[in-house]
């Protein structure tokens, strides 16, 4: 296996029960992608090709019904605390703080440690998204963004290897969401944080994102291309729409997203799930060049 290579998707499939004992229902099949150690990887597709699936699989918390997840060489069977998950919904525990719903996640990934110690590593990451002074209000007195604020920090106070994000900022309002995408970003940038993140908002995938991989619509989803995103790492949202590949870039995406999701899911039957992410071109290049696909890589 690739030492770089953190986790790895392989003919994942997953399936439900059809309705009133019908057929099986395969949401997707034959899934085949990798992320590699710090990098920041987005999904995007229509409701109902079973991207949340797909990342409660990764978590450990859903079964594949064919295929399987390695995680850093190991096949994954279950939740880790070294996969920490931020849900669309905050998932708080009503009857805690701030302090105490993460302080509550951190005691489970190191058990001896005091309460001091606790309390001292808890605070590291509240004000790291900032919220301090929010330490001991609960949920109920926090607004819908602090609220993710505070799912953020708890993922990220276990310090674990993977962050799985599932539309963490889509149920808030646009300058709450652009103040968390600025937020994740920077944490992201410094720590190099390992993330998988799905999303619908093509913006905020070209903002976060190394590769992007967008999936057919379901059920039989499959990932049909994976666009590495070419835009300067150092990214901020005031001026990324200046940079000559950001359009092209952004427009393939939403052609994708608006025409191609449905009509791809017939083509890609017979193309190797593993074949390489199409590349955009650099802004050197000039703007009549072509997109193209990376020297192959192995999956082996």
């Amino acid at each position: 296996m690739d030492r770089n290579k953190l986790i790895s998707v392989e003919a994942l499939t997953r399936r439900f029960p059809g309705l009133n004992g019908g057929a099986p229902v395969t949401v997707f099949e034959n899934l085949w992608f990798d992320v590699a150690k710090g990098e920041y990887v987005c999904l995007i597709g229509h409701s109902g090709c079973g991207k949340s699936t797909l990342l409660n699989i990764i978590a450990g918390i859903d079964h594949a019904d064919g295929g399987c997840v390695i995680v850093d060489g190991q096949e994954v069977t279950g939740p880790s605390l070294d996969r920490a998950v931020v849900f669309q919904g905050h998932a708080l525990m009503p009857w805690m703080s701030t302090l105490g719903n993460i302080a509550f996640a951190v005691r489970s990934r190191h058990p001896r440690w005091s309460r001091a110690k606790v309390r001292e590593h808890c605070q590291r990451f509240i004000d790291m998204v900032h919220l301090t002074g929010a330490e001991h209000k609960k949920p109920a007195q926090l607004s819908g963004g602090m609220r993710q604020r505070v799912g953020i920090a708890r993922a990220l106070a276990i310090e674990p290897r993977i962050m799985l994000l599932d539309e963490p900022f889509s149920a808030l309002d646009a300058l709450t969401r652009g103040s968390l995408q600025d937020e994740v970003l920077s944490i992201c940038a410094r720590t190099r944080q390992t993330t998988f993140m799905i999303t619908h908002d093509v913006d905020e995938a070209l903002l976060l994102a190394d590769r992007v991989l967008l999936m057919t619509n379901g059920p039989l989803a499959r990932v049909a291309e994976i666009v590495v995103n070419t835009l300067p790492r150092d990214r901020n949202r005031t001026d990324l729409h200046r940079h000559p590949n950001f359009y092209p870039l952004r427009n393939h995406l939403m052609d994708f997203l608006v025409s191609r999701s449905d009509q791809l899911r017939t083509r890609v039957e017979g193309i190797d799930p593993r074949r390489p992410p199409l590349v955009f071109p650099r802004a050197e290049d000039g703007p009549g060049a072509e997109p193209s696909v990376v020297a192959e890589r192995s999956h082996a």
